[in-house]
Parts: structure tokens; sequence; C-alpha cells
């Protein structure tokens, strides 16, 4: 059966969270603009203090510097539009819009997938192989490493985008979700979702499954090299260098990998559940985060509580500024 041209839709309806009373719109709103705020300053604080301090120039925190770009492109791509559609009342997005929103977040969560590979292999180096460690990872291998993420990243999100944009969406154009995502789109074709939705789930698994097999690998021998350490200080250092990553990853991880499996075996719950367990996600010291927002924000306070370099750094700029003010204000 051909397939029929996409022109009777003209534009996608984001619902957000379906359950919310239009009262507390403003609320959200309010809460999301200061997520994105929060995760601009932050993250641009990152990328200010790596950009001009020599002393960060390492290999650590240049992967840092690309976590920090992605998740200020990830949250520009996704945030803005769910704000305006609770603070303007304003849900719909334009058919070609929607497609390159769907675009860049699964190519920027692919380019996040392989960043949080490279920690894992400088953690996996620094602390199992020492002494290859500065032959292995230097500057101009890392910023190798850095460009094949992103241009390597590119291929298959593309390739979703162009298998789903002409399909035949002759129904509903409510989209049960935040954003625009390949799930998403494709379930509201009017056409057979297996032959698109099959190779997207491929693609989904082998961009997470992949680099998780490899961090799995990594933190196991980390583990065991650590038990190798007679020194109890020693053990406790060499845990506190990996922590940080480890948080950042099962931000990342746990719940998407949940989600793409429960989206292709079978297993249903309401489209409420549904978007809870999408934007919702892991617990730290009581606080519920959100996998698809929250991580872009927290990630630089992990940074700046969890990596003693950038901390120190941030205080000694804080105190700099903070006598500099002093002095303009003194008499």
């Amino acid at each position: 059966m051909p397939e029929r041209n996409h022109s009777v839709l003209t534009e996608f309806v984001l619902t957000g969270f379906p359950g919310l009373h239009q009262e507390y719109y403003g609320l959200v709103s309010a809460l999301l603009f200061f997520v994105y705020l929060v995760t601009m300053i932050a993250n641009v604080t990152v990328i200010f203090l790596i950009a001009t301090n020599r002393s960060l120039h390492k290999p650590m925190y240049y992967i840092i510097l690309n976590l920090s770009v992605c998740d200020i492109l990830f949250s520009t791509a996704t945030l803005p539009k769910i704000i305006s559609r609770y603070w303007f009342r304003s849900g719909s997005i334009s058919f070609t819009a929607c497609f390159i929103q769907m675009y860049f977040v699964h190519y920027l969560g692919t380019v996040n997938s392989y960043i949080l590979f490279q920690m894992a292999l400088d953690r996996y180096l620094a602390i199992c192989h020492p002494l290859r460690y500065s032959r292995v990872l230097t500057k101009s291998n890392i910023l190798i490493l850095s460009i094949t993420a992103w241009i390597a990243a590119k291929a298959c999100p593309l390739m979703m985008v162009i298998r789903a944009y002409p399909l035949p969406y002759c129904a509903s154009n409510i989209i049960t979700h935040c954003f625009c995502d390949h799930i998403g789109i494709t379930v509201l074709a009017c056409t057979d979702r297996a032959p698109y939705s099959i190779p997207a789930f491929v693609f989904a698994m082998v961009a997470l499954l992949g680099p998780l097999a490899f961090i799995l690998f990594s933190y196991c021998s980390i583990l065991i090299a650590v038990y190798k350490i007679a020194n109890v200080q020693g053990r406790l250092k060499s845990l506190s260098t990996c922590s940080t990553q480890l948080i950042i990853i099962s931000l990342y991880f746990l719940p998407r990998c949940f989600v793409y499996l429960a989206s292709n075996v079978g297993i249903t719950f309401s489209a409420d559940v549904r978007i809870v367990i999408i934007m919702l996600l892991d617990v730290r010291i009581g606080l519920i985060l959100l996998y698809s927002l929250f991580p872009a924000a927290v990630n630089p306070v992990i940074y700046c509580f969890k990596t003693h370099d950038i901390k120190h750094m941030l205080m000694k700029r804080l105190k700099k500024t903070k006598i500099e003010l002093e002095l303009k204000l003194s008499p």
C-alpha cells in the first residue's frame, strides 16, 4: 500500500503532563523555567572555569566540558517549547519543527551516551592502568574521541528522521509527551509501525547498551582494582574519584533503558505513568530528579561538589570577585 503524503497534518500538539490541572500551569512553567535557567548558568560556569584555568586543561575536564555543552544544547532544544506550553498555553509545534526537535533529542542523547563512555574510559585507565593513562588519554586523543562522538552520533538520528518524516500522518496529531521523539511521533502514523520502530529500537539499544556494557565492565574492573589496594584511605580516594561519574551515569542510563524496553516488549501503562517514567527518575538525597531535564542542571553541581579541582577554582573565583567588589565599594 503506497504511503500517502503527510499534508493532512500541518502541526502537532504536545500535551506535556496529561493529568495536570490548569491551576498548576503557572507553577510548572515557573519550575521548568527555573530548571532551564539553572542549567544554563551552571553549565556555562563550568565551561568558563575549564576554559579560563590552565590547571583544568586535562583529559577528564575536557570530557566534562563536552558534557556541559551537550547539556546546554539538549535543554535548549526541549525546554523552551514545553515552558511555552504551560506559560502561554501554546502546545502546538509545526510539522517540520517537530521532526527537527526529534532529531536533536536523539542526536544529543547519543552524544551524551558517548561522552559518558569517555568518562568511564578515563576512570578505568586512571585506576586500572595508571602507567598507561598519560600515554593513551592525551589531549589530542581526547580531542579525536570528542570530535568522533559528535560526528558519529549524527547518522542514526538522521536516518530515523528521514524514514519517519514521509509517513502518512492522517489521524491524531496529539503527542503525549513533553517534546517530539521517535516513539511519540511514529505511533501517530497511519501505517504499520514495525518497519520503522524496530530499526529505531535497535539503534537506541546500540547507542545505550554499547557504551553501558563498557561502563559496567570498567567499573567492575575498578572495584576489583580498588579492593586490591591495601590502604583503606587509598581505597576511599579511588572510589571517590569515580562517584561523580557513577551518579551521572545512573541518572542517564537506567531510566532510558527501561523506557525503550517497555515501549518495545509489550509493557503497557497509562499516559500519565509513561510521562512520569520518561520525565522522572532517579532519587538522590531524597530529591526526585527528571532524567530528561534535571541531570543537565544537576551535573555541574555534582562536578563542583565532587571534583576537587573545579570546586577549588570556583571558590577561588568567587573569593576574587568578592574582594574586587569590596574594593570598588570601599570609599
